[in-house]
């Protein structure tokens, strides 16, 4: 993310996507913009990075119980603790598919501006999950709708730890 922070049309939009219009809005069409524009940029951006500032990567997963390979357009946070995905998915009742496919198989790549990195998903728990969610909530203000919407669904947090 910049350093100097998110501009007056990025807090816009940023805050669209806690209202229940902007999620449902978002959760069906971005995914489908971000992609091709990722394949443009050489993995440098998407539609929602450059609408948002927000650092939006693709990971690279391996299907759960079909064992083929999916990309996901995932907003990365950057915390104290390196690279983390927040599988909020938009707060619906359900996770979304990209954390079943890495609970399963935790090994994952992920593009993140232009560069490809082999990744391990862990799960946070505890008191570093509560940290990172404080700090991510900094980054994307609308993660505390989705807790509200979620209905008590525990979201999971994942840091990606560098594979060598």
């Amino acid at each position: 993310m910049p350093s100097a922070g998110p501009n007056r049309f990025q807090r816009l939009i940023r805050s669209t996507g806690g209202t229940r219009i902007g999620s449902r809005v978002y959760i069906r069409a971005l995914h489908r913009v971000d992609q091709p524009i990722f394949r443009m940029t050489r993995g440098r951006h998407t539609l929602t990075s450059l609408l948002t500032g927000l650092p939006i990567g693709v990971i690279r997963t391996t299907g759960a119980r079909s064992g083929r390979s999916h990309n996901s357009p995932l907003l990365i946070y950057p915390t104290s603790a390196g690279h983390m995905v927040i599988a909020s998915n938009y707060g619906q009742a359900r996770h979304p598919a990209w954390y079943h496919n890495l609970m399963a198989n935790p090994g994952a790549t992920l593009v993140l501006r232009g560069r490809e990195h082999r990744v391990t998903a862990r799960r946070l728990e505890g008191d570093t999950r509560d940290r990172i969610w404080d700090e991510s909530v900094q980054t994307y203000p609308g993660l505390k709708a989705y807790e509200r919407w979620a209905g008590g669904r525990d979201i999971p947090i994942l840091v990606l730890e560098r594979v060598s």
